[in-house]
């Protein structure tokens, strides 16, 4: 059961992002018992994208109210999640015994489970303060005799409530719970729990971004995009991210900063009164160009079309409630991309198992099978014609922004070459001297 709903899952997320990248999967270690201590920016989104990606069979530690659910009970139990009781649920005192010999035993026995030490799921712009439970799990099971790593995973989002927007896991080297560990653990067991907890934050804020606001990371992302240079990866985008906003408290102060920043937010400012991207004024596209991307969207769109035509009275309708409803069933904000890939998870797998339940009664077994083949397929072309029809209606979109704010926009190239220039020579300038180059810039250091 465990395997047929992971592979369920990584269909499903397949179906909500259009893509999921994987960084740092070999430093997964193939066997043996392994803690994953994930950051938690998503609810429960956060571990499907640990369980599809990683390569392992992990029993994830889950807050017990959410077994109270029959249909999340169900999944959870086989998933092999183990219910953990948490002091803002219940009030007071908990007693976890029961919780921390499950997980014991998940380890005793070589295998992986999974923790989110930040305790709840946030929409904050910064890592929280990391509980010690993690810690105290690895320590105990090595204690017992278990070979225990952990391994951090930074989870990123590039729109974390969008449906077919792009996700990013980061697995980082594993901290092995040695000797030394284990020895500082029966010197002083708190201390050591604390110690280890203090290395994984700082493992996770290497491979998370943070910042004290939104708006600080809205204004460095700009500067980012000011400074990368075209078609880079998603890793490189949030490794370039991260490093901005470590460095920026430290020179936030210089007067120098403080007015490119002003520049960079007004420039940002100008762009969304305008309703344009910075792709969008970084160079005059010219017609032909612009006819040939609409052009080429279309056929794609057409080619597809007909295999999105079978299953389109289900998929599309299904697609475009979930859209509008995710927003308004969602308890709290972090939760809105969990209620849409559950909504979108539960309703397409109970459409897909009804229609072809129905052609086998009403036509036997072969069309049965039949439907069970065809409705995912028409599922992927129905997600192509849409991702497609998106791209056409930002670039007929952008397009016509261009061209009716066409004064607006050639002042605003002029701001963002200018500002291009001064921030690559801020990064020369202001670089630590320690931090290795992402990759060169013509004219800078790193």
């Amino acid at each position: 059961m465990y395997r047929l709903l992971r592979m369920l899952l990584r269909a499903a997320l397949g179906v909500f992002f259009r893509r999921v990248e994987v960084v740092g999967r070999e430093r997964v270690p193939a066997d043996g018992p392994v803690v994953f201590c994930g950051n938690h920016p998503n609810s429960l989104l956060d571990p499907v994208v640990v369980i599809g990606t990683c390569g392992r069979v992990v029993s994830f530690a889950a807050k017990d109210v959410l077994f109270r659910s029959r249909l999340l009970r169900f999944f959870l139990v086989n998933m092999h999640a183990v219910p953990i009781r948490r002091k803002q649920d219940h009030g007071g005192n908990v007693d976890n015994e029961a919780t921390f010999e499950a997980l014991f035993d998940v380890l005793g026995r070589g295998g992986a489970m999974g923790i989110f030490p930040e305790g709840l799921s946030h929409d904050d712009a910064h890592l929280a303060r990391l509980k010690t439970g993690a810690a105290r799990i690895a320590l105990g099971a090595a204690r017992r005799g278990a070979a225990v790593r952990v391994v951090p995973c930074g989870l990123h989002y590039a729109h974390r409530k969008r449906f077919r927007s792009s996700a990013l896991v980061q697995y980082g080297d594993p901290i092995a719970i040695d000797a030394a560990w284990l020895a500082a653990y029966a010197a002083d067991d708190r201390a050591a729990v604390q110690s280890l907890t203090d290395e994984l934050e700082r493992r996770l804020r290497g491979l998370t971004v943070n910042a004290d606001d939104w708006e600080t990371v809205r204004v460095l992302d700009t500067v980012r995009r000011l400074y990368q240079p075209p078609d880079i990866r998603l890793e490189d985008r949030v490794e370039l991210a991260r490093r901005f906003n470590d460095v920026y408290p430290q020179v936030r102060e210089r007067p120098d900063v403080r007015a490119l920043y002003a520049r960079a937010r007004r420039y940002q400012d100008r762009l969304d009164d305008l309703g344009l991207a910075d792709r969008d004024v970084q160079r005059d596209q010219r017609p032909g160009e612009v006819a040939g991307r609409v052009l080429r969207h279309v056929l794609l769109a057409l080619v597809w079309l007909p295999l999105a035509a079978i299953g389109g009275l289900v998929h599309f309708p299904l697609i475009f409630l979930i859209r509008l409803a995710g927003p308004r069933l969602a308890p709290r904000k972090d939760v809105v991309g969990t209620t849409k890939f559950l909504a979108g998870f539960l309703s397409i797998l109970g459409a897909h198992a009804t229609l072809s339940a129905l052609a086998g009664w009403l036509w036997g077994w072969p069309w049965a099978l039949l439907a069970a083949v065809t409705l995912p397929l028409s599922l992927y072309a129905t997600l192509r014609v849409l991702d497609r029809w998106g791209h056409l209606k930002r670039t007929l979109a952008a397009t016509s922004r261009l061209l009716r704010f066409r004064r607006e926009v050639e002042g605003l190239r002029a701001e963002r070459a200018a500002l291009e220039a001064d921030v690559v020579a801020a990064v020369d300038r202001l670089r630590p001297a320690d931090l290795v180059p992402l990759f060169p810039r013509e004219g800078a250091r790193g």
